[in-house]
């Protein structure tokens, strides 16, 4: 993730440490935005919509914990990334901001170089967590298939699926527009050493068409079936 396209929010009552937060996350290539109440950190991120957001605790009009919780109600900032950054070190504190949302809790005073560490630390692993998330979730149109989750979903509606008819919604889905054979269906669905009898696609299909809706699986005469949305 490149850092230059990294917008950070830092909200703090302090004018001298927005400064110097502000001064070293713009060196390293951040786009800064900057509030100093609970208030304006609410309006500025709504505007702004930062990729993290830096927040103090013990601030005027509402408190840093207050505006973390607020903010997770909005669906936009569902994967924002959220750092307290704190005097306060008691468990307490730290474990409410953690339980109502905050991603990780910093504690002041902090040297420049450990403080860039950690928002590099957060923003790489929000990277890893959404590369994991392509990997593992294939969205076409207004069908998300989960693999991790086991799920298929039509317009946010739950499928329930058995296996091979997952496996072979996910075969086709796969390369939408091509057109798979009986025998390629066969081998990668239910492997070579299985035999099965010739109606057993068509009635997966058939059932596939019941459940998630019989407009997007084509079938070719003669040769197989395709995916097309």
């Amino acid at each position: 993730m490149s850092t230059s396209k990294s917008k950070v929010l830092i909200v703090d009552d302090e004018p001298d440490i927005l400064e110097f937060l502000s001064y070293n996350l713009k060196k390293e290539g951040f786009d800064v935005a900057l509030a100093s109440n609970g208030k304006d950190a609410i309006e500025t991120a709504l505007s702004e919509n930062p990729e993290l957001i830096i927040l103090d605790i013990m601030m005027p009009e509402m408190d840093g914990i207050e505006v973390c919780q607020k903010l997770r109600e909005y669906e936009q900032f569902n994967n924002t990334l959220i750092a307290f950054l704190t005097a306060r070190n008691e468990d307490f504190t730290q474990i409410a901001a953690l339980d109502y949302g905050g991603d990780d809790y910093i504690t002041k005073p902090i040297k420049p170089g450990v403080f860039l560490s950690r928002i590099k630390a957060l923003l790489r692993r929000k990277k890893r967590k959404a590369e994991e998330e392509v990997v593992n979730v294939t969205r076409i149109g207004d069908l998300t298939i989960d693999r991790e989750q086991f799920v298929i979903k039509r317009n946010d509606n739950i499928i329930e699926l058995a296996k091979k008819e997952f496996n072979l919604l996910e075969l086709l889905v796969s390369k939408p527009g091509k057109v798979f054979t009986r025998d390629e269906i066969f081998t990668k669905v239910w492997g070579t050493d299985v035999i099965v009898g010739n109606r057993t696609i068509d009635v997966h299909i058939r059932k596939l068409r019941e459940k998630i809706g019989d407009d997007i699986i084509k079938t070719v005469k003669g040769i197989g079936y395709k995916f097309e949305f």
